[in-house]
């Protein structure tokens, strides 16, 4: 399944954001991966983030990584960088983008 969000960067945060994901943990991305995830990717214009992911099932990975500890410490991470963060909660399941349109 593929799902589309939309979360927010702090406009004084955008460097450090952006450095923080040239080094995202390893053990993160395997985890990840683990959780059913093929692909992730993040979009930004000025301080809107729009990520892409493929996975097997959205409610799982998140269920999954909820309360991983290597997520647990990159949300604490993006917390401080982020205005609208990641739901990784059950309720953030239904929190994807609607298809409006697909050629």
């Amino acid at each position: 399944m593929r799902i589309a969000l939309h979360t927010k960067v702090r406009a004084d945060r955008i460097a450090q954001y952006e450095a923080a994901h040239r080094e995202v943990p390893a053990e993160l991305t395997r985890a990840i991966r683990a959780a059913g995830a093929t692909s992730w990717t993040i979009w930004r214009s000025g301080t809107d983030l729009f990520h892409v992911i493929e996975c097997d099932d959205y409610a799982r990975l998140l269920a999954q990584l909820e309360e991983l500890p290597a997520n647990v410490a990159w949300q604490a991470r993006m917390d401080e960088l982020l205005d609208v963060a990641h739901d990784y909660s059950s309720d953030g399941a239904a929190a994807g983008l609607p298809v409006t349109w697909e050629l």
